[in-house]
């Protein structure tokens, strides 16, 4: 695995790569003609804070502990590296680097433009790591003697490449990056302990932050397909699986040819009559997620045998619970919680069906 991390000014990012380097065995690579070079980034993060409060005292203890590490134990690995951090002329010569030894682990904050970024984006074993932290504790962490204004000033130029007086306008930001960010810190953490108890929740080791597993992979297109969603009282998608192969998708609103329940199309969700003459009209006509994936390929499934899985963003009613028992669905998986759980859960496990909820992989942007 290879983690590129990226953030803005003393948000914490040396702060991360030390964690990966001292607790995973990583080791810190270097895009630099000079290899002879420092590790210092003194403006990165929690090591650059004022000594006067403590916990800055033990940050910027914490950070001379791990530049005063001298080489690593040859440990178990796919390649036994030097943990000394290596050195690389160019970004060509590092991606070519990490790609013959992608079994090894490797960490760099040196990859700070989309255009770097972009180089590596496009391996299977790449990981961008972004991190944040409130503007005003980042100043504090810093020893510069800029005035606040010129620190927020420099920091629009980061975040947002925007130009500010006596500064040029920058040629890449975080937010030209954003979309290319595989997972998020906000580093609200009083001291370095609980920001490491929080990676540790995050298990930057998985392998679901690089490659989705499949009920990840099958709830997010479930996610999306909720997106088209036209029902005015919530937004529900639904995939029909078997075999980690899609059967069919569908998402909530009214029936075809009928006009969009967002147009008006069903009286009830849009607020229902408040004549007693029209109580007809006032019943939901809108067709649940559920029902249009299980619609689209009933004969499909092919019974109980088949282990057919519905994938939905959100848990079933009773009255789709009851279509997907008769259709021989084996296994709902879902997301978030509706109110009749209970009533829906007694009955599927009643017909033998598996329910489980989805537990996503933390940290992801």
């Amino acid at each position: 695995m290879f983690i590129a991390i990226i953030g803005t000014r003393s948000s914490g990012k040396t702060a991360v790569e030390n964690y990966l380097v001292s607790k995973h065995d990583f080791q810190r690579v270097r895009i630099t003609n000079d290899p002879d070079s420092e590790d210092t980034h003194s403006d990165e993060s929690f090591e650059s804070a004022s000594t006067v409060d403590p916990y800055h005292e033990q940050i910027a203890s914490r950070h001379l502990s791990f530049l005063s590490l001298g080489p690593v134990s040859p440990q178990p690995s796919p390649a036994n590296f030097d943990k000394k951090t290596r050195h690389f002329p160019s970004q060509s010569d590092l991606l070519n680097f990490v790609t013959r030894h992608w079994k090894a682990d490797f960490v760099t904050v040196d990859l700070c433009t989309r255009e770097l970024v972009e180089t590596f984006v496009k391996r299977p074993f790449f990981l961008l790591l972004s991190i944040d932290a409130p503007l005003l504790d980042r100043f504090h962490r810093t020893k510069s003697v800029q005035s606040l204004e010129d620190f927020v000033r420099e920091d629009d130029s980061l975040v947002f490449g925007t130009r500010g007086s006596g500064l040029r306008e920058s040629p890449s930001s975080l937010h030209d990056l954003s979309e290319l960010v595989n997972i998020h810190v906000t580093n609200t953490f009083q001291n370095i302990p609980a920001l490491h108890s929080h990676l540790d929740d995050l298990k930057l080791h998985d392998p679901g932050h690089l490659r989705p597993q499949w009920d990840a992979y099958f709830m997010t297109l479930a996610s999306l397909a909720s997106k088209r969603s036209n029902c005015m009282k919530r937004r529900v998608g639904a995939v029909l699986v078997r075999e980690n192969r899609i059967l069919a998708t569908g998402y909530n609103g009214t029936p075809r040819g009928l006009k969009n329940c967002n147009e008006g199309g069903c009286v009830q969700c849009n607020g229902g009559s408040s004549s007693p003459k029209d109580a007809a009209a006032n019943e939901c006509v809108c067709l649940h997620a559920e029902e249009n994936a299980l619609l689209h390929c009933t004969e499909r499934i092919g019974g109980p045998g088949s282990g057919a899985v519905l994938y939905c963003n959100t848990c079933p009613c009773l009255k789709c619970t009851i279509k997907i028992i008769q259709t021989g669905v084996k296994t709902v998986v879902y997301n978030l919680s509706y109110k009749v759980d209970d009533a829906s859960a007694r009955l599927l496990s009643e017909a033998g069906v598996e329910l489980r909820r989805f537990q996503p992989v933390q940290g992801r942007y």
